[in-house]
């Protein structure tokens, strides 16, 4: 048995600076079998890095406070204090605060199976230079602690500090 309490679990944010505090519960508490995160969003806020999906795992975000606004294939949908949303793997998402928003949104990420990604299955939909416009991008870690996006239409890659 393993017991914490959400303050007491270290910060690690996101690169890019999306967020500014996100506490791994799972890391802290040695999950393997499902991933829990907690978050505090302030306004204009994201939970993640941007617009992305995970081939090899299903994500359900629990809003304790606040409003969430998620961005999806089938468009805008908010998510409210006591609200709970769910997506499947291979669903795109982003879920955020909105830049406008009066308070702050305190909230829980879960992920299944398994407490960690498998980088390689996370695409991330952002615009490529080279091909002039949005295409799937893969995933990785840099040795920084970055993420590198790929293009997986033309090869062409960016980092993300």
């Amino acid at each position: 048995m393993e017991k914490t309490a959400i303050d007491d679990v270290d910060l690690e944010v996101a690169p890019g600076d999306v967020h500014s505090v996100r506490r791994p519960v799972s890391k802290a508490l040695g999950f393997t079998d499902f991933a829990m995160n907690y978050f505090e969003l302030e306004p204009g806020e994201a939970f993640s890095s941007g617009y992305h999906t995970h081939h090899d795992q299903e994500e359900v975000f629990y809003v304790q406070e606040g409003t969430a606004v998620f961005d999806t294939d089938e468009g805008e949908i908010t998510v409210e204090a006591g609200e709970v949303i769910r997506f499947a793997p291979g669903d795109f998402q982003q879920g955020y605060n909105a830049e406008n928003a009066e308070e702050r949104v305190v909230g829980f990420a879960f992920g299944a199976p398994g407490a960690k990604h498998d980088w390689d299955q996370i695409e991330s939909l952002v615009f490529c230079r080279r091909c002039e416009e949005e295409q799937g991008h893969g995933l990785s870690i840099t040795d920084s602690g970055g993420f590198e996006l790929t293009c997986s239409a033309c090869g062409d890659s960016f980092v993300i500090d």
